[in-house]
């Protein structure tokens, strides 16, 4: 197991975690909690966008920048971490998002930790209907997501730092006010635990991982493993070009000395 890549986890969920959660703050304090929504959007979305930005830059190149179990169960499903990774890749998500909802707690008060707790919109009049209309749409957001990591990260991963945190960030936009647009367990669990709130917790411990599921069966069917063999073959001829250009610079270096 990969120690570094572990801490890449945590310090990298941390960091998504932590200035998600700050973003919201910032909307709760400035407006005192009566903003409308477009301020909301111009501010939440945002957050955990460039957030999830931030911890790629930090982590991404050591353990592949998951910061989410539910992206992790997908890497799982296409083999590329085993079941030992994989569980290591989760307890360090969990530790990286407690860190950041425990580190809140400690410069303010429950009730602002409790107000970045995700939350059912009001998209039915029983609070049950509200919570399944909640969970679906966690799982159909977390679908888009999930088929968007893998693909991009497959086959274009120079692009993964700008089109991974944009694709949060459009989540946020339509699923703020529908269901919290989480699509991270460890994100809704931490600061649930740790304000006490676990209303509706439910939703957002299933609902990714019913979405991450899909989402990898959507990568799967587009990208059959064939073509992940041709990609990977195409990096090994570029490798060996970079490797032969090398050499012959070296070359080109002794025969100028001599």
């Amino acid at each position: 197991m990969n120690i570094r890549a572990l801490v890449a986890e945590a310090v990298g969920t941390f960091t998504l975690v932590g200035i998600g959660s700050l973003g919201v703050w910032t909307y709760v304090i400035t407006t005192q909690g009566q903003g409308g929504p477009i301020y909301a959007l111009l501010i939440i979305p945002f957050a955990f966008g460039l957030g999830l930005m931030a911890a790629i830059g930090i982590g991404g190149h050591v353990s592949g920048g998951h910061f989410n179990p539910a992206v992790t169960l997908a890497a799982l499903f296409d083999g590329r971490l085993d079941w030992r990774n994989a569980l290591g890749y989760v307890l360090a998500q969990l530790i990286g998002a407690f860190g950041a909802s425990l580190a809140l707690r400690l410069v303010s008060t429950v009730s602002l930790v409790s107000a970045t707790v995700n939350q059912p919109g009001p998209t039915a009049e029983l609070a049950f209907n509200a919570e399944l209309n909640a969970f679906a749409i966690e799982a159909l957001l977390t679908t888009v997501f999930v088929a968007v990591i893998l693909t991009v990260t497959r086959k274009a991963p120079g692009q993964a730092i700008i089109v991974i945190p944009l694709t949060l960030v459009v989540i946020h936009f339509v699923g703020l006010f529908t269901s919290g647009a989480s699509v991270n367990p460890a994100r809704s669990l931490a600061p649930a635990v740790v304000s006490g709130t676990y209303d509706a917790l439910w939703v957002y411990l299933t609902g990714p991982f019913v979405g991450s599921i899909l989402g990898w069966g959507i990568y799967r069917f587009l990208t059959p493993p064939d073509e992940d063999e041709d990609d990977d073959e195409d990096l090994d001829e570029e490798d060996d070009e970079d490797l032969d250009d090398d050499f012959d610079d070296i070359v080109d270096d002794e025969v100028d000395e001599a």
